[in-house]
């Protein structure tokens, strides 16, 4: 009686644990189908965990955060970037389907196995697959970002009463190939979607030509000086070029050019035509006569100068070389020495034959701003290349290295005013000045003409004055200073 109760009872405690194992497989099958259902731990898309989550949870995830801005700054704005304006298209149903053929293509029982193991499976992850569309990306920074956000340069500007200029300030243009790099790496990143856009400074710009020509019209008008003035200037990088007249305050043509006295800047003719006649020979006593003519202004070596083109007829010489350059008022008529013949007696000039102004130019010898700001910018652009006009118009004759000569001789010139007064010491200047008294000992023409070089440019400047009464030196030379300053400060502006 015993062993039979005892045989029950141990027969319905095995029905039981087979019962009780059959439930717990069955939850636990129930529950690891629910879990495959499911992307197993430690599986990403794209970068995204999505562990844990179904397909519909998992696409969402995707969605917020590649559909999120990225973040740009650009200088000191931020900008928030939406990636469906600039054509990026997260292509979430494949990532899905791969991610899915990843959760189901393993044996159903041997992950249940290491399911009942609590043994999880290796992580595995998809990558980013979207499209970007580059053209759209570059259009939506060309046309939205750029005209918004970059900064063109403030350009310095003339200070009113003054021969300087504001110190302006740079711009910034966005590097748009650098950006479309930046921001397409971020597009494709799940959490590094913040750039900061590299951009190019400009530099200040110089203010235009005509603000130039508006300042040294306005320093000539706040002058003392109410005689005739006329002025070139020759941006010698650019070929750009001021010119214009002024007879007390009101402004004149400039063309066909006014005649002025040459005075002493005829000797920039002279030594042009030695050389287009010599060349390179330049023995011991020249080279003194042409030290003579540049440090000291001497006359009598002038005369000897051209001698050597011609005893006789040397200042015709130098007219007929000017003439062969175009410069059809400038022209020496005679020596320099008392009482020498003029020999060219009326000699008329589109210059010297207006009739709107008088600048009483001597009969020997005449020139104008322009035709000798002309002959010192062929003179530095043959220096420069060996070609130019001068070169052109007498082949053969002249090179590099004879107008460079040229100017060594011209820098010579350590007069100390004028134009070189209005630059800073040290700057090399290659020019003639040039003024001459009456019978009575009166000045009335004062003249500069310049090579200026400067760090931030090269520049040929002259300036003529004429007064019918008296050329005071005290107004004349502080003048040209004045001028002289603004044209340098214009090609060296200040920096911030």
């Amino acid at each position: 009686m015993r062993n039979r109760n005892t045989n029950i009872w141990l027969r319905g405690f095995s029905i039981l644990f087979i019962s009780v194992a059959i439930v717990m497989t069955a939850i636990s099958l129930v529950e690891y189908s629910r879990r495959r259902n499911n992307y197993p731990p430690g599986m990403t898309i794209a970068g995204v965990p999505v562990g844990g989550l179904d397909p519909a949870a998992a696409s969402q995830r995707l969605l917020e955060v590649y559909t999120s801005p990225v973040e740009a700054h650009y200088a000191e704005s931020v900008i928030q970037i939406d990636p469906g304006v600039v054509g990026f298209r997260p292509d979430a149903d494949s990532m899905l389907a791969a991610a899915d053929l990843l959760r189901t293509g393993g044996a159903f029982w041997g992950g249940y196995w290491d399911y009942l193991w609590n043994r999880d499976p290796a992580p595995a992850s998809v990558p980013l697959r979207a499209t970007i569309e580059e053209e759209r990306l570059r259009a939506y920074l060309q046309n939205e970002i750029a005209p918004r956000y970059d900064l063109p340069s403030t350009p310095a500007e003339p200070i009113p009463g003054g021969t300087s200029f504001t110190s302006g300030s740079p711009g910034q243009t966005l590097d748009i190939d650098r950006a479309i790099l930046l921001i397409e790496d971020a597009l494709r990143s799940p959490s590094n979607r913040s750039v900061s856009l590299t951009f190019s400074t400009n530099s200040v710009t110089r203010p235009t030509i005509e603000n130039l020509e508006v300042l040294l019209k306005q320093i000539v008008a706040g002058s003392e000086f109410d005689g005739l003035l006329g002025l070139y200037m020759a941006d010698l990088q650019t070929g750009q070029e001021i010119h214009f007249a002024l007879n007390q305050n009101e402004e004149l043509s400039a063309e066909p050019g006014l005649a002025f006295t040459a005075s002493s800047t005829i000797k920039i003719p002279i030594l042009v035509s030695y050389f287009v006649n010599h060349g390179t020979e330049i023995d011991e006593q020249t080279h003194r006569l042409l030290l003579e003519i540049f440090q000291k202004s001497d006359n009598n070596s002038t005369d000897s100068l051209m001698e050597k083109l011609d005893p006789f007829q040397g200042p015709l010489i130098v007219t007929r070389d000017m003439e062969a350059l175009g410069l059809e008022n400038t022209f020496i008529g005679g020596f320099f020495y008392l009482g020498a013949p003029n020999q060219l007696p009326d000699h008329e000039t589109p210059a010297n034959q207006r009739v709107d102004v008088f600048t009483d130019p001597d009969p020997y010898t005449q020139t104008t701003p322009s035709e000798i700001g002309t002959l010192l910018t062929d003179i530095y652009q043959c220096s420069q290349n060996g070609g130019g006009a001068l070169v052109a118009a007498f082949p053969g004759t002249l090179d590099a290295d004879i107008c460079q000569t040229m100017i060594n001789y011209m820098a010579q010139d350590k007069f100390g005013s004028l134009i070189q007064a209005g630059v800073p010491d040290g700057t090399l200047v290659a020019h003639k000045h040039g003024f001459v008294t009456d019978p009575f000992g009166i000045v009335h023409d004062t003249s500069d003409a310049a090579i200026v070089y400067t760090p931030g440019g090269n520049f040929v400047l002259t300036i003529y004055t004429y007064h019918p009464v008296q050329a005071v030196w005290e107004q004349v030379n502080p003048l040209m200073v004045q001028l002289t300053q603004a044209v340098y400060n214009y090609f060296n502006l200040p920096t911030q």
